[in-house]
Order: structure tokens, then sequence, then C-alpha cells
């Protein structure tokens, strides 16, 4: 069995091969049951948690578990650590441990690339980045693979972490302006693509601020009571999810609107797997605004983990 550490992961991946990769897996045959997500503490869901995601197509089986812990971080503890345990599918032999926090970056910011590929506008060229965490930079550059990016405004709640995650981006495309911003409003009323990965419990994207034509994408919540935009712009929107069976269960951004009678379960237009096999065309004109809202997929870790597995092995 070959053990898989995160250095590997990153010199092997590139959005280029993964974005393809996980729609052909999301379009093909597999299985993926509800993940588990367990609070470790209880009466409180934003504590100490783990969580199971399992997976599994035609090629192989896989189970991603992960920790974590928010109060890790004074500690001089990464808050997440994650491996994803591999089986060969045909006969159920053990195939890798694959390092899961690269792999997460990787594949959470190719996914909201992916939907950015059925949901934005084909000459989308202004790109709004809320947050400025290890996803940040990921989320930047996956978008800039997908559309003809030209302009990219970096936000976070500091603007020392804003300059260094431009800083990051900048290195990799030197050919598009990257900006450390502070006036959210603004520049979320300028966007094409609106991208949140935050910690944010209240919402920062307002609906009034969107302008028609507009694709917004919110991967940075996974908690009923919590969330990224508010209902103005759920209920103004067409709205995509990667999964509704994790999504309905785990994201305030829809089971709040759900809650105050304003949007309904059905009102979701298609999951991940629905536009990977063209049974939805995803954005229909020009004027419409898109949520494209993900938790997190069992089947996107198996995506990209197969594909470092195959890299690396043969």
């Amino acid at each position: 069995m070959h053990v898989i550490e995160a250095s590997e992961v990153h010199q092997t991946m590139n959005f280029e091969e993964l974005i393809p990769a996980i729609e052909q897996t999301f379009a093909g045959n597999h299985g993926m049951p509800q993940r588990n997500v367990f609070s470790l503490e209880e009466g409180n869901d934003h504590g100490d948690g783990f969580a199971v995601l399992p997976a599994w197509n035609n090629k192989a089986i896989g189970v991603k578990a992960f920790t974590h812990f928010p109060e890790n971080g004074p500690k001089g503890l990464d808050r997440l650590y994650s491996k994803i345990l591999m089986f060969k599918r045909e006969t159920g032999e053990p195939l890798a441990l694959v390092d899961g926090s690269s792999v997460t970056y990787w594949r959470t910011a190719a996914v909201s690339a992916l939907g950015s590929q059925y949901l934005s506008r084909k000459n989308a060229s202004r790109l709004l980045v809320c947050g400025t965490g290890y996803l940040a930079s990921y989320m930047a550059l996956a978008h800039s693979s997908v559309r003809p990016i030209t302009h990219i405004n970096i936000w976070g709640r500091s603007l020392e972490k804003s300059e260094k995650v431009a800083e990051q981006v900048r290195k990799k495309r030197p050919d598009i302006t990257v900006v450390a911003i502070t006036d959210l409003e603004s520049a979320a009323g300028q966007a094409d693509i609106i991208s949140c990965a935050t910690g944010a419990g209240e919402p920062l994207i307002l609906g009034e601020w969107v302008k028609p034509g507009t694709h917004t994408d919110f991967v940075g919540n996974h908690s009923p009571n919590r969330r990224e935009c508010d209902t103005t712009l759920i209920t103004k929107a067409n709205v995509f999810v990667d999964s509704r069976l994790n999504v309905l269960s785990e994201a305030g951004e829809l089971l709040i609107p759900i809650e105050e009678g304003v949007f309904s379960k059905g009102d979701v237009k298609a999951e991940l797997a629905e536009l990977a096999r063209g049974q939805h065309q995803g954005r229909q004109t020009e004027e419409e605004i898109t949520v494209f809202k993900t938790v997190g997929t069992a089947l996107s870790d198996l995506a990209a983990a197969c594909l470092v597995v195959d890299k690396l092995t043969h």
C-alpha cells in the first residue's frame, strides 16, 4: 500500500487535469452515502468534530476521515487533520493512504471552478475572493483557470492577510491584476464571480449588493445555523449545490431561508452530478444570478485521490 504525503500531492496536482477528472467522476457511475459529521462536544456544533466520508466508483473505494479542532491554533497545531484510505474496486485490496488536507484544498477549489464552468458567464473577468485562509489562493487560481479573469480582489478581515494572499496569487499568475481590498460592498457590486471561503457565521455577501449576471460560490460554512450569504441572495438567485443530501442537512445558507418559509428543497435547480451529466444546462441567461453552495463531497475526494495515485504509481 502506498503512503502519499502532502508534499507529493502538491507536486502532482494541477487544475488543468483535476477539474476534468472531477467532472468525469461525477458524470459516471458512483456511490456516495451521506457523509457523517460528529460533534465531539455536546450542544456545540462549531466545536471539536470528527467526520467520515465514503464514496466509490468503478475504479476505487475511498473513505476520508478528518478531525476539526478549532482551538488548535494557539497550541501550534493544525485545526484540521485528514487522511483518505483507498481500496481497489475490483478486489477490495488496500491501495493507498493519501494526505487528506492537501487533497481537500485542491478538490474544494476545483469543484468551485467546475461549478463556475456551468454557472458563471463565459466572459466573466472580475473575481472577488472572500477569505484569507489556506484555501484562498487555491480558489483564486482555480477560478482563473476556467474563466478569462483579468482582475482579482481579495477581501479578508485583516488587510495584512489579504495582502499575503494577493502576493501568493500574483506569483502564480503575474498576468492578472490582484488587489487586497477593504470595501467589500463595492467589490461585490463590481464582481462577475464572488467566491467565499470564510469562517463567517453571519452573512458577508448581501443579495442587494449583487448585480445581475453574477455567479456566487460559497464553500466556507457547513453548519445549519451559520451562513456566508443572506436570504435575499438565495431568493433572487438560481441555486445549485454539490450534493443535495449533504447541503440540505448541513448548510445554513439554504436551511435558514427554508426555515423562514421563503425557500424550499425543491427550489434547488440541480446538483453537481446532474450538471456533469448534462441533465441540467446550468446558466440559462446572461442576466440571472447563480449560487453554488458546497459543503464538500467524498466523491470529489475520491476523484482527486485517484488522480494523485495514478500519477505517482504508474
